[in-house]
């Protein structure tokens, strides 16, 4: 019985023009949701501040956040054509009255009755329509008219696609606490291109940074007039070429006239040339690194992969610097006590692969205080470090398990394909720092949509700013 009960369940079924009686009615419940309204206005386009945006909503006529009004529209079109008369509808016309607002939680129920059967133009029948909420207040009220089927339709009951929404939440989280204080000087190397100054005027404006321009002026200028940017307000130090504006950015964060440094349109390793240079780079005890931010919509808190742009194939000393690094980094955003998965293919030491080996020793070292600040395990296979079921499978007993905060890859080729995977495949957003020098850098890339250029700026300023309050930090 049970099983003929999920049959019916599973298929949508039509009443033709014939077996529709004056008075007949279908009815359906749904409870508005924030995500139904985001999704409406995803759908239509419509972004007035009334549905999306809780301050804004509060000024306005009902002073909270309320439901499009074609949202209890489209739930009276969802009877039509699934209910009464069902498949093979034709809407014809609609002429709706909106009598109450509709706000976040309320049970909306949309009720069609039949109220006249037109055959002497076809098979059409004009509806009542009506809404009401759960206090059995009515919201919605109106006239339908349909062309209605003549033949049965029994169809399979279409399955919807699993809609998230992704709202950077975490992102946005961030910049607010970069541009809670005064912004900071930033040297750019080398910004000859439309989109590494359209980089630096957005960090600008958003309030997080004090640009210091350093390149060759003239061609400066042309990618400002290119991007349409206003360069006015920013100081420019000239000079002739790539090689030149990298050196001098590095300078200037020497001589204290900037705490963050920015690459430009230039190559990576040549700005990173010139960091690591012994007596005229920045330098410090520490192992340069670059850690992603990433804001992955499955998952329910920030994340931080490491190393996936600098570090090739590092060794078990540079992994301890590695892991230090995105420690920091972590307890800069927020997290007091991050939990740092070390990465391999599997989750028990096996000397036939090497990541274990390395896995185990920097578990130890963090053990004996040479890695401070978090709680380290490993190895750890992926699954098993981010998803709390796949560890109880598996039967791991860790803090760490099902729960990082910091990913530690094996080498760069890993860490690169984990990002774009989470990038691409997952909808993560990705902000990137390079950390271990005198002060943060940001690589920016061409690829890199507004919002990561802007959280990658946020992310170097939280740390520029934690550095100039504990000197010491990252050395």
């Amino acid at each position: 019985m049970n099983g003929l009960r999920n049959a019916a369940a599973a298929l949508i079924e039509n009443r033709t023009f014939d077996e529709i009686m004056v008075g007949d009615s279908a009815s359906l419940t749904r409870q508005l949701a924030r995500e139904d309204i985001e999704l409406f206005a995803v759908a239509s386009g419509d972004v007035n501040p009334a549905h999306l945006d809780p301050a804004y909503a509060e000024t306005d006529l009902f002073h909270k956040v309320i439901a499009h009004g074609m949202w209890s529209g489209a739930l009276i079109s969802a009877v039509l054509g699934t209910r009464l008369p069902g498949p093979g509808t034709i809407y014809l016309s609609q002429d709706l009255h909106f009598r109450a607002p509709v706000g976040i939680g309320d049970t909306i129920t949309a009720t069609v009755t039949a109220r006249e059967k037109r055959p002497q133009h076809g098979p059409r029948i004009v509806f009542d329509c009506r809404c009401v909420n759960q206090d059995g207040k009515e919201v919605v009220s109106g006239i339908a008219e349909v062309q209605a089927p003549t033949e049965t339709v029994r169809r399979p009951r279409v399955e919807l696609p699993e809609v998230r929404l992704t709202r950077h939440q975490r992102f946005r989280d961030l910049l607010a606490h970069a541009t809670a204080d005064r912004p900071v000087p930033m040297a750019v190397a080398h910004p000859c291109d439309a989109v590494a100054v359209a980089a630096v005027v957005e960090a600008a404006a958003a309030g997080l940074i004090t640009p210091i321009l350093v390149g060759p002026e003239a061609k400066i200028r042309a990618a400002a007039e290119a991007a349409g940017a206003d360069i006015s307000g920013f100081r420019l130090v000239p000079t002739p070429h790539s090689h030149a504006a990298a050196a001098q950015a590095v300078a200037l964060v020497r001589a204290g006239e900037a705490e963050m440094l920015m690459k430009g349109s230039l190559h990576t390793d040549e700005l990173l040339h010139e960091v690591v240079q012994a007596e005229t780079g920045l330098r410090t005890g520490r192992r340069l690194s670059h850690v992603y931010v990433m804001d992955v919509p499955a998952y329910p808190r920030p994340l931080l992969v490491t190393d996936a742009a600098v570090n090739i194939a590092p060794r078990l000393e540079e992994k301890r610097d590695i892991v230090q690094n995105a420690i920091d980094l972590a307890k800069v955003m927020g997290i007091a006590e991050p939990r740092v998965a070390i990465l391999s293919a599997v989750e028990t030491v096996n000397p036939a692969i090497p990541s274990t080996l390395e896995a185990a020793a920097l578990c130890k070292m963090a053990e004996r205080g040479q890695i401070t600040g978090g709680i380290v395990d490993g190895p750890l296979a992926f699954d098993n470090a981010v998803s709390p079921e796949a560890a109880r499978q598996k039967g791991i007993t860790s803090p760490v398990a099902g729960l990082a905060d910091i990913l530690v890859v094996p080498d760069l080729e890993a860490g690169n394909m984990l990002a774009k995977q989470l990038t691409f495949l997952a909808g993560a957003d990705a902000a990137g720092v390079v950390l271990g020098a005198r002060v943060p850098i940001v690589l920016t890339s061409r690829a890199d949509a507004q919002r990561t250029r802007i959280a990658s700026c946020a992310v170097a300023v939280l740390m520029a700013r934690a550095r100039l309050a504990a000197p010491n930090l990252g050395s």
